[in-house]
């Protein structure tokens, strides 16, 4: 189960991601300040980047014949730092409320803890 909600994550991140990255290059850059321009950019790769960390975790899961509680850590890692860091940079660059900044270092915690237990995994 988790290697095809990851796999499918994965996929809907990515998808997401570059609607995403086209709708601030078009449609926000008239109407974004510069900084928030940055910041909406650094939200896009961010997500880009582990969707696809996201996918090799599936395609880990798929192939491993026990699974792996590491891999599945690792997954979650990258979802819920995806959710968090991502997520509170769009918010903040359309002018959310500055109570979200805390939330952008724990989506950072969480994609730490996913490629350390990415790391865990490869070297089991």
């Amino acid at each position: 189960m988790p290697a095809n909600l990851f796999l499918a994550a994965g996929a809907l991140l990515g998808a997401t991601g570059v609607v995403l990255g086209a709708f601030g290059a078009h449609a926000l850059a008239a109407r974004l300040s510069e900084s928030n321009l940055g910041v909406w950019d650094t939200a896009v790769s961010y997500q880009l980047t582990h969707a696809l960390a996201l996918l090799a975790v599936g395609i880990l899961l798929r192939v491993s014949a026990a699974g792996s509680t590491a891999l599945t850590v690792a997954g979650w890692g990258f979802l819920v730092g995806v959710l968090l860091f991502s997520g509170s940079l769009y918010l903040l660059a359309l002018g959310g409320p500055r109570l979200l900044g805390p939330v952008t270092p724990l989506g950072g915690v969480a994609f730490v803890l996913g490629w350390v237990a990415l790391l865990v995994a490869a070297l089991r």
